[in-house]
């Protein structure tokens, strides 16, 4: 029989290093033949990015290839990508890899011995010149990819290119061997050469755009000098939203795009009379999403034909067409999260290769063959045994709720809800939880419904928390995520404060103890909801925006510095909507206590960002209107938090705000977190 203890307070085998060794998520499968690498986040080791290799043809322990300290991240954008490409070379297989520490390119061949040798040039300004989606080019002795050149101290003095790199290490040394392939966009993705090497196809776009408001999808033969020639723009444009595009042979590509408004495949095929495109479906429901890592794959053709797919909406499936019909047919697999990383292994390409995941299962490396109805995991071979923290995880509930405006009518909100769940404790009788509204950022993200070990930190202590997919999410078609359209700050806010209402309805989740949580726009939605709403108890803002003014004019990125256009509006012309949604200028309205937490090398939102808001704080607590706070700077980090011993420090204090406003005493001891005025 369980005990009844109060919530917050339930002993959990789930602590905040737990969380921060299982903090490692696979990510970007590639393969050549039999051998399948990935990447994956080590906490444990300052949070560098390993690359990992495991085989179709074994059942062996998964191989790190990449020793430390080498850290296989791009830069590129800031939010980076695919950071690597395979090459056959003698002595079996060699990759080619973006250094996050200085941003060049390396070759290593892992069998062979020997360190990493560089491929580019040291650049004038550090970690000026940077990488990612490389490909094998259709030369001999070169790789092909997205470079990103920094060319002023300003964050947008940007330009981009698809440029040509030797193998052979001459760039190391003299820059001129970099070859330029295509440029014409700010912006560049997804470079694919024609299985023959004769044709390049791309995605490019510009500001104000952002990669899911409007793209052009270009292709151009390949001349003598290797280099694109006679570019032209196939599909996509204004309203239209290319994000993927594979060959199958030397005259057809497949791409994903919407211009119905959900990201759907389209096949076109190259002639002597022109183009013809011809739609897969068309569906209501996502074959795509944002592109806000460069190299993710959500369709990919397969050798015979078929084409290999992952869609759905509030969770992904993965599917392949049958042959007749071309008609998609889901996979049978007890997933429930595929990711956008499809590549094809095994001597003959057959096999499947993805990122998956479920409620139950954390994610992992899973090769798929198709025509046996077959899969296993390579990332955890033999992890069919019973997982000693399953007990405690959350069953989560994909929900709809009804938002209703003060300016009028009704809306519905996606969310995922996670209730609390220990099997050795329960909270009072009739007593309702407290919770946490997690806000995912982005804001054009998506929460999946996938074991979390960070959620069941909260859940398996007698704390529920609700993932809001508000308006401006992606999965919904583009409808839903244009929500948002020039009303950041009131329907992301207004979505949220829904959820927790309707939870505190239906006696799920008690009034007086709902927080709000989030990182990066999420942090924006949480200060933004104190500021305006008086729903939420708390709140823990990680690396947020909190003065749009500051964020539009200099202090992010080249990828988001336009951004706000859609988001807010214009500028300068709507200049007065920044400055009256910006937290920063809505201090005196915070009441409720809060927890700031910010890396200090976050290019993306910088620490200016909350240092500006805890000046207006600081002056309000002068004049006796101070609220309790925390601020608490992690050297080392960047925008999310990698290293074991930040994600340790993170979790504490977050669990430590609750237990403070929310009134219990967690299992293991009293709050760490000082709360100030």
């Amino acid at each position: 029989m369980t005990e009844r203890l109060p919530y917050g307070s339930w002993p959990s085998p789930i602590d905040a290093a737990t969380v921060a060794r299982h903090d490692g998520t696979p990510n970007w499968p590639e393969a050549l033949g039999e051998e399948v690498w990935w990447t994956e986040g080590r906490p444990e080791e300052d949070g560098r990015v390993a690359l990992v290799r495991s085989r179709l043809d074994r059942e062996d322990p998964p191989q790190t290839v990449l020793p430390p300290p080498w850290n296989a991240r791009s830069r590129v954008h800031e939010y980076g990508g695919h950071p690597y490409a395979l090459l056959a070379d003698g002595a079996g297989t060699a990759v080619v890899f973006s250094e996050y520490s200085d941003q060049r390119l390396y070759l290593y061949s892992p069998d062979s011995g020997g360190e990493p040798t560089a491929l580019t040039p040291v650049p004038e300004i550090p970690g000026g010149l940077r990488y990612v989606e490389p490909v094998a080019g259709p030369r001999t002795g070169e790789v092909w990819c997205i470079r990103e050149t920094l060319t002023g101290p300003a964050p947008t003095d940007v330009a981009r290119a698809i440029v040509a790199v030797p193998l052979d290490g001459s760039a190391a040394e003299d820059p001129a061997a970099v070859r330029e392939v295509a440029s014409g966009h700010r912006f560049l993705a997804c470079p694919r050469l024609s299985p023959n090497g004769r044709r390049l196809a791309w995605i490019g776009w510009n500001h104000p755009d952002m990669p899911w408001d409007a793209t052009e999808l270009r292709v151009a033969d390949i001349d003598v000098q290797g280099r694109a020639a006679g570019a032209r723009t196939v599909a996509g444009g204004p309203r239209e939203a290319v994000v993927q595009v594979e060959w199958a042979n030397p005259d057809r590509l497949y791409y994903v795009s919407d211009p119905e408004g959900w990201w759907n495949p389209f096949r076109l095929t190259i002639g002597p009379d022109g183009d013809t495109v011809e739609p897969l479906g068309p569906v209501e429901e996502e074959f795509g999403g944002p592109l806000w890592q460069l190299g993710a794959r959500w369709l990919r053709p397969l050798p015979d034909g078929r084409i290999a797919a992952v869609h759905g909406t509030a969770s992904t499936r993965i599917a392949v067409t049958e042959p007749r019909s071309g008609r998609f047919f889901d996979l049978a697999t007890p997933f429930t999260e595929w990711s956008p990383r499809l590549t094809l292994a095994g001597t003959d390409r057959s096999t499947i290769v993805s990122i998956a995941a479920s409620a139950e299962r954390a994610h992992e490396v899973i090769a798929v063959q198709p025509d046996k109805a077959a899969w296993r995991s390579l990332s955890r071979p033999g992890g069919d045994t019973a997982d000693p923290l399953a007990p405690y995880l959350s069953a989560p509930r994909p929900r709809v709720f009804t938002c209703r405006p003060a300016a009028g009518g009704e809306r519905e909100v996606h969310a995922v809800v996670h209730p609390p769940r220990n099997p050795a404790a329960s909270g009072p009788d009739d007593a309702a939880a407290p919770y946490a509204v997690w806000v995912h950022g982005g804001p054009t993200s998506r929460a999946p419904m996938v074991h979390d070990l960070e959620i069941a930190y909260f859940t398996s202590r007698g704390i529920g928390v609700a993932v809001v997919n508000y308006g401006g999410s992606t999965g919904f078609g583009r409808a839903y995520r244009e929500r948002l359209r020039e009303n950041w700050g009131v329907v992301d806010v207004e979505d949220c404060a829904a959820v927790a209402g309707a939870l505190a309805e239906e006696g799920a989740a008690d009034p007086a103890r709902i927080a709000i949580r989030g990182g990066s726009a999420g942090g924006w939605t949480s200060a933004a909801a104190l500021a305006s709403t008086d729903v939420f108890s708390c709140a823990a803002i990680l690396y947020p925006i909190l003065d749009l003014a500051g964020w539009r004019n200099g202090e992010t990125h080249d990828f988001e510095s336009q951004y706000l256009e859609s988001l807010v509006g214009p500028w300068p012309q709507t200049r007065e909507r920044y400055e009256e949604r910006s937290p920063v200028n809505r201090a005196a309205s915070v009441t409720a206590p809060f927890v700031l937490m910010q890396g200090l090398e976050d290019a993306i939102c910088p620490p200016v960002q909350c240092e500006r808001f805890l000046e207006r704080i600081a002056a309000l607590a002068a004049d006796g209107k101070g609220v309790p706070h925390a601020y608490l700077t992690f050297d080392g980090e960047q925008h999310g938090f990698r290293k074991e011993p930040t994600i340790i420090a993170a979790l504490q204090a977050e669990l430590s705000l609750y237990a403070q406003v929310f009134g219990f005493e967690p299992a293991g001891g009293p709050p760490v977190l000082e709360l100030r005025p």
